[in-house]
């Protein structure tokens, strides 16, 4: 039977969470993420509410016809999926572009890892 390489790896050095909260990659990272993450909640918050409180005292706006049985209840309550699968979209297009960089190059810190070479510093792999 081979041996196990993780096994024979000597265990992870233990991190110092405050020290990693305090470099500049980590701050950038959180700020990056907030400023897209809070925003977003909300305006959608603000915009499903804003539905929620026409379908409970604007019924006559909501039930006005559009064409044939779909009123303008019916498409503001289906722009609410809409916009909720493009926020999400908006959101890992954002993730990949400016958050996971800078998460990566943490992480590859953190677990010892040489850049560009998948290669850690014990000469494993990852």
């Amino acid at each position: 039977m081979g041996s196990d390489p993780s096994r024979d790896a000597p265990p992870p050095a233990p991190v110092d969470f405050t020290e990693v909260q305090q470099r500049p990659e980590f701050r950038e990272l959180r700020k990056r993420h907030r400023s897209f993450v809070f925003p977003m909640a909300a305006v959608f918050l603000l915009w499903y509410f804003l539905y929620v409180l026409l379908a409970d005292y604007a019924h006559e706006f909501m039930s006005t016809p559009v064409f044939g049985n779909v009123n303008i209840g019916l498409i503001l309550g289906l722009l609410q999926f809409v916009s909720t699968f493009g926020i999400t979209m908006w959101y890992v297009s954002y993730a990949n572009k400016r958050l996971d960089p800078i998460a990566e190059g943490l992480r590859n810190d953190l677990e010892g890892v040489l850049p560009e070479t998948n290669q850690t510093l014990e000469g494993g792999t990852r």
